[in-house]
């Protein structure tokens, strides 16, 4: 079984940073395609990022490329997400997620893992 915890959300300004991690247990953790995802108060929850099992290739949504990073320790099982130039429009729970498939995707179905959330609210 796999287990996915999250750290790191908290309040911040706009403008500020923040780094999320997440711990995985459980699995192949470097076999597979890890990411996040993010759900604001009566709203979908929201693509926020991938990682390729190997960390070499990335994918972002336009809301946030250029601002957020994702990274990958395969020998910590830790995936890391870091969040700049923060809106308040970024203030959701975020979710580390981690799918079977061998193909990153956007797609929240897709993905048959999921942590338990983190807070992250942005102030203005």
């Amino acid at each position: 079984q796999v287990q996915l915890v999250e750290s790191g959300g908290g309040l911040v300004q706009a403008g500020g940073s923040l780094r999320l991690s997440c711990a995985a247990s459980g699995s192949t953790f470097s076999s597979y395609v890890m990411g996040w995802f993010r759900q604001a108060p009566g709203k979908e929850r929201e693509f926020v990022a991938a990682i390729s099992w190997s960390g070499g290739s990335t994918y972002y949504p336009d809301s946030v490329k250029g601002r957020s990073t994702i990274s990958r320790d395969n020998a910590k099982n830790t995936v890391y997400l870091q969040m700049n130039s923060l809106k308040p429009e970024d203030t959701a729970v975020y979710y580390c997620v981690l799918s079977l498939l061998r193909q990153a995707s956007f797609r929240r179905y897709d993905y048959h893992y999921w942590g338990q959330g983190t807070q992250v609210t942005v102030s203005s």
